[in-house]
C-alpha cells in the first residue's frame, strides 16, 4: 500500500532521501584525520573524498533529473538507492585511497537520486505555492543529519574505526530502498517523453539558464552552500588536530553549531508562505554577509579558538537555513513541467561550486582558521551581492511563491 502525500510517513521518506547528501558528507567528518593516517595521505588528498563525492553528485544530477522527468520519480529513486548501498559497502571495504575515491564517486550517484528526485517530488506534490514551505520543514528535519551525524560518526570512529561509518551509510541506504519500494507512489503525472532527447534537453537547459531570476536564485543557493561546504571541508582539520578536540567532542560541538541551520529552516517553513521567497531572502542574505565577515575578521586578528570559529558559523547557518529552501523554491517553482531538470541544473551548479571551494580550502590549509574563514566570508558576500544584483535588482521582486 502506497502512502498518501499528506501522511507523516511520506514526508519522512522524503526527509531521508534528501538527507542522503548531508549524511554522506557529515557522518565521517571526524574520521578524516584518521583516514589521512591510515592511508598515509595528505590532508588535501583525504579531502578529495568530499570533493569527489560532490563532483559525482553534481554531474549525475544532469542525467538523473531528466530521467525522472521522462520515466518517473520512483524508478530513478529505486535504482539510485541500490547504487548507494553497493557503493557504501565498497567504501567500507576499501583497501586504498584510489578505491575509496572511486567508491565515493558512485556513492554520490546513489545519493543524488534521493536528493534531486526528492526535491522534484516536493514540487510535484505541493505545487509552486507550497514548495518553499515544505522544503523549509523538510530541511529542518534533514538538519538533524549534520547535527547527529558527526556526533555518531565520532563515536563510531572512536569505538570501531572509520569503516563503521560507511557500514552505517550502507544500512541507511538499504532501509530507504525497502521503504521506497513498498511505500512510495509515483508523483510525476506530467512525464515528458522527450526529456532525455539531446535537442530538447539542451533547449530546456538554455531556457533555464536564460531566465535571469532562475540564475539568481541558483547562485544564491550555490554561494550559501559553498560556505557550508567550506566548513565541512576544514572544520575537522582545525578542531581536532589544531584545537585539540577528540573526535567525539568534535561531533558534539559541530552538532551544536548546526542547530543554527534548524533555526533558519524552521523560520523558512513557518514564514515563507506568509512573506514570500524574495522577502525571506531580503532578511537572510545580509545575515550571511555579516556572519561570514565576522568570522574572517576574527581569523585575521589571530583569534583562534572555538568561540571565534563556531559563533559566527552558527549565525551563518541560520542565514543558510533561511536562504537555501527559499532559493530552491524560487528556482524550481515556475517550472512544473521540468521540475526534475530545474532541480538537476540547480544542484549541478550548487555542488560544483561547493566541490571547488572544498578543494581550495584543503589545498590552502595552513593550520589556521584563515583559509576556511575567507571562503565562508566570500560565500556570504556572494549570497548578498547575487540576491541584490540578480534577483531583487531585476523586475518588481514579485512573490515567487505565487508564481
Amino acid at each position: 500500500m502506497k502512502l498518501p502525500p499528506s501522511s507523516a510517513g511520506f514526508v519522512a521518506i522524503l526527509m531521508v532521501m534528501i538527507a542522503l547528501l548531508p549524511l554522506s558528507t557529515d557522518l565521517y567528518l571526524a574520521s578524516l584525520p584518521a583516514l589521512s593516517r591510515y592511508f598515509n595521505s595528505s590532508i588535501s588528498r583525504v579531502q578529495l573524498t568530499l570533493s569527489v563525492f560532490v563532483a559525482g553528485f553534481a554531474l549525475s544530477q544532469l542525467v538523473l533529473g531528466p530521467l525522472s522527468d521522462r520515466y518517473g520519480r520512483r524508478p530513478v529513486v529505486l535504482a539510485c538507492c541500490g547504487i548507494y548501498v553497493a557503493a557504501g559497502l565498497a567504501c567500507m571495504l576499501a583497501d586504498s585511497m584510489a578505491t575509496l575515491l572511486a567508491a565515493r564517486f558512485f556513492q554520490a550517484i546513489g545519493a543524488c537520486g534521493g536528493t534531486v528526485v526528492g526535491r522534484a517530488i516536493v514540487r510535484d506534490t505541493y505545487g509552486a505555492g507550497g514548495t518553499a514551505r515544505m522544503l523549509g520543514y523538510i530541511h529542518a528535519g534533514v538538519a538533524l543529519a549534520p547535527i547527529l551525524g558527526p556526533t555518531l560518526g565520532g563515536s563510531l570512529e572512536t569505538w570501531f574505526g572509520w569503516r563503521a561509518n560507511f557500514a552505517l551509510l550502507a544500512g541507511i541506504g538499504s532501509a530507504l530502498l525497502a521503504a521506497a519500494w513498498l511505500l512510495l507512489a509515483e508523483t510525476n503525472l506530467q512525464r515528458d517523453p522527450r526529456a532525455t532527447d539531446a535537442g530538447p534537453m539542451l533547449a530546456n537547459y538554455r531556457k533555464l539558464l536564460g531566465d535571469r531570476r532562475f540564475v539568481g536564485y541558483v547562485l544564491c543557493l550555490s554561494c550559501g552552500y559553498a560556505g557550508i561546504f567550506a566548513f565541512l571541508s576544514g572544520a575537522s582539520f582545525i578542531m581536532i588536530p589544531v584545537l585539540g578536540l577528540s573526535p567525539q567532542r568534535f561531533g558534539v560541538f559541530y552538532g551544536i553549531t548546526v542547530l543554527g541551520y534548524i533555526i533558519g529552516t524552521m523560520s523558512a517553513g513557518r514564514l515563507s508562505l506568509k512573506f514570500g521567497v524574495d522577502r525571506m531572502l531580503k532578511y537572510g542574505t545580509p545575515l550571511a554577509l555579516a556572519s561570514g565577515s565576522a568570522m574572517l575578521a576574527l581569523a585575521l586578528a589571530g583569534v583562534q579558538n572555538l568561540a571565534a570559529l563556531l559563533v559566527p558559523m552558527f549565525f551563518y547557518l541560520i542565514a543558510a537555513g533561511i536562504n537555501l529552501p527559499n532559493a530552491m523554491a524560487g528556482a524550481i517553482g515556475p517550472f512544473p513541467k521540468m521540475a526534475g531538470m530545474a532541480s538537476a541544473l540547480m544542484g549541478f551548479i550548487q555542488m560544483s561550486l561547493g566541490a571547488g571551494v572544498g578543494y581550495a580550502v584543503g589545498k590552502l590549509h595552513d593550520g589556521s582558521t584563515v583559509p576556511m574563514s575567507a571562503a565562508i566570508a566570500a560565500a556570504g558576500w556572494g549570497v548578498f551581492l547575487v540576491y541584490w544584483g540578480l534577483v531583487r535588482g531585476y523586475g518588481s521582486g514579485r512573490n515567487t511563491t505565487q508564481a
